[in-house]
């Protein structure tokens, strides 16, 4: 591998745009997605999204969108946020999941950090923060926090990020089993590796790895606990510190959600495809007519885009829940609540996976499903979803059995 190198008033300067309405940002995502479709080759060539669609995203105010107002951000919350996730991703894959798995992630630290975290990491007014779930590297203890060294993967969006949010294994006393704890580091902390785009799908997403030696991390930028393990309803330093309750949802629903849009907006982008093939292309046997007057191809495309729209609503449906939890207050928020947010989300993404391997990909025909074809690429960038700790571990088996143990009261005797 290869290096490359209480409620106060705003403290900080405020947006560049402050009439900026979230109708305009989603207008704009639509206007940047238009230009997407065709780059997708050459995003995932590249492994991650190019320069100048960094620049628009960041005229548009897309990194903003989630940093809370008093630090200079939109504070537009996550409808606004996974909409314009839901449009990129529908023109390129690649570059909606790099933009969402890296701006997501200011809702975590907007939410679970103190103040003083919070005023260095959204100085600036944007942020882009990747966060990785698997504890990684190890942490030695020096005075007023530790020095971390070792390697993170499958960090999302790290090739523009400002900051990264990690997990690793600590022992807070000596003779106790190390515990988890979540980290946020600064960019100049890490070099990142040049191992992206060997993989199935999702080539140009930025996933690649980054290496830390000794790098410093206070006692003040750590919480001691894994993000999935998070329980809001003792309220949250981000409830306190602004007005949006949305600071006080919870991160773990907040996760699965972002793998829900993602897999919505995919398999919106492959019946967009398939609906160009209806209207280009003819059937192989007699009688020869256009694929839109077929009733096997109408069928299939129906079919498809029923399973597609009832994913979709239900994760704006799902998405509406979790701002409602939210403004009934911190004690709404139960762990069950997340669950059963978490439940919903895998039927949206099995739904929408179903839609695209069962009925838009084995019926587009071997032109259509051509390496570097549109169709091809979304199966390929579906497939490398289900591999993703948040789909094929946590949303596949453990909350279904975390919420069926509330249901019942079923106690771990472990």
């Amino acid at each position: 591998m290869t290096l490359t190198t209480n409620i106060a008033e705003p403290i900080f300067a405020g947006p560049p745009e402050p009439d900026l309405t979230p109708a305009e940002v989603i207008a704009r995502a639509h206007r940047i997605a238009a230009t997407l479709v065709d780059r997708q080759a050459e995003t995932e060539r590249r492994t991650f999204y190019a320069e100048d669609t960094h620049e628009a995203f960041r005229d548009a105010g897309f990194y903003r969108i989630l940093v809370p107002h008093r630090f200079g951000g939109h504070d537009f919350g996550i409808d606004t946020f996974m909409r314009v996730v839901q449009i990129l991703t529908r023109a390129c894959p690649s570059t909606g999941w790099m933009y969402c798995l890296g701006a997501a992630h200011a809702h975590v630290v907007g939410t679970l950090f103190e103040e003083r975290v919070q005023e260095e990491a959204f100085a600036g007014g944007e942020f882009i923060a990747p966060a990785t779930v698997m504890p990684s590297g190890e942490a030695v203890r020096t005075e007023g926090g530790w020095l971390l060294t070792g390697t993170w993967s499958y960090c999302s969006g790290i090739p523009y990020a400002s900051h990264f949010v990690g997990h690793t294994l600590v022992s807070r006393a000596e003779g106790e089993p190390p515990e988890p704890m979540m980290f946020i580091v600064d960019s100049s902390q890490w070099t990142r590796l040049d191992d992206w785009g060997g993989q199935l799908g999702l080539k140009g997403s930025g996933s690649h790895s980054i290496v830390m030696e000794n790098a410093f991390v206070a006692d003040y930028q750590t919480i001691a606990t894994h993000m999935s393990q998070v329980n809001v309803t003792e309220g949250t330093p981000g409830r306190r510190l602004h007005t949006n309750p949305e600071y006080g949802g919870g991160p773990l629903s907040f996760m699965v959600l972002e793998d829900a849009v993602l897999a919505v907006g995919m398999a919106q982008g492959a019946l967009d495809a398939y609906g160009d093939l209806m209207r280009s292309r003819t059937t192989m046997f007699p009688p020869i007519v256009g694929r839109a007057e077929n009733e096997d191809f109408q069928f299939w495309y129906g079919e498809a885009t029923g399973m597609i729209a009832t994913a979709e609503a239900a994760f704006h449906q799902s998405i509406q829940t979790w701002r409602e939890l939210c403004e009934q207050g911190p004690e709404a928020f139960t762990v069950e609540q997340e669950l059963r947010i978490a439940v919903i989300c895998r039927e949206v993404v099995r739904l929408c996976w179903d839609a695209v391997q069962k009925y838009l990909f084995p019926t587009a025909g071997s032109s259509a499903v051509r390496q570097g074809q549109r169709i091809e690429r979304v199966w390929r960038d579906l497939s490398m979803q289900h591999s993703h700790a948040g789909i094929s571990i946590f949303l596949t088996t453990i909350a279904k059995r975390e919420l069926t143990k509330l249901e019942f009261g079923v106690v771990d005797e472990h």
